[in-house]
């Protein structure tokens, strides 16, 4: 793993918010999944969250961070922002919306802000890890410290233990 010299936009959000983060860089590694991030960050997979961008049955879009062991439960997901159901956001649709790509979305410096919602397991760790928003990149930051860059709420999302 390369020292990471690069800035990502979260970086310099974080940064001139001053909430105090970690960066790692796992760029040269070539992994990708979540679970295989988690290893070569050589960090717990259950305080390593994912970002997934949703659509509801109203239409509107939903921003849900989870461990990467997990998978979105759907029907606790819909329940706690009040649709009828969600889907997930097609990869192609992702940079539009977002301004980011599958596999570097982060819930900090989208486009515009969506709601947002973190699994509730993230008030088990000091910090949680998430995508520092290009692939390659990861941030590692408190509770508090996103507080101050992004509104969220914490709730029960989770569901099963992902598959790879």
């Amino acid at each position: 793993m390369k020292k990471n010299t690069e800035k990502t936009n979260v970086m310099r959000i974080l940064e001139q918010k001053k909430i105090e983060y970690k960066s790692y860089c796992y760029a040269d590694t070539g992994v990708i999944s979540g679970i295989d991030v988690a290893a070569v960050l050589k960090q717990n997979p259950e305080q390593v969250f994912k970002t997934l961008v949703t659509v509801g049955h109203s239409g509107e879009h939903y921003v849900f961070l989870l461990p990467v062991r997990r998978e979105l439960d759907l029907k606790k997901a819909a329940r706690c922002v009040g649709e009828k159901s969600i889907g997930m956001v097609k990869s192609k649709e992702l940079l539009a919306l977002t301004g980011y790509v599958h596999g570097g979305c982060s819930p900090i410096g989208m486009k515009k802000p969506f709601r947002t919602t973190i699994d509730r397991s993230a008030g088990n760790f000091p910090a949680i890890l998430f995508s520092g928003g290009k692939i390659g990149y990861q941030v590692e930051v408190s509770l508090d410290g996103l507080k101050k860059a992004l509104p969220f709420v914490l709730e029960d999302i989770a569901g099963d233990i992902a598959d790879g």
